[in-house]
């Protein structure tokens, strides 16, 4: 029998593997088990830390937003605000909240004497 030459489907996937692991350290990007693994591990810390983003990011927010909103006066605080913007059905998020309080706090107290009207 003639010897059978393999096809390139498998040599592909490897490539394809090692490609994306090329800025791993060591045999991480050199071995394919090893690169299969980091590249399981490296999607799977990716997946997990997208909402870990939105979570720390949402508090971040929240802490400036009342921060602003404390220094105004001490009798408010943030979720009488937001639950007054709730009311007044004003369509702001935190995201864009903690931008005004950040660059514009007049604009912010402006809002919130609008709201508490």
């Amino acid at each position: 029998m003639t010897r059978i030459r393999r096809g390139y489907v498998a040599r592909r996937r490897r490539t394809k593997i090692c490609l994306f692991a090329s800025t791993f350290r060591g045999t991480h990007s050199r071995l394919t088990r090893t690169t299969i693994q980091q590249k399981i591990r490296a999607l799977v810390s990716a997946h997990r830390d997208r909402g870990r983003q939105k979570r720390s990011f949402r508090r971040l927010w929240i802490t400036r937003i009342n921060a602003a909103i404390r220094e105004r006066g001490v009798s408010y605080s943030y979720s009488r605000s937001i639950n007054d913007l709730y009311k007044r059905q004003l369509l702001l998020n935190r995201k864009i909240l903690a931008q005004i309080a950040i660059s514009n706090t007049n604009c912010l107290y402006m809002i919130s004497n609008k709201i508490i009207k």
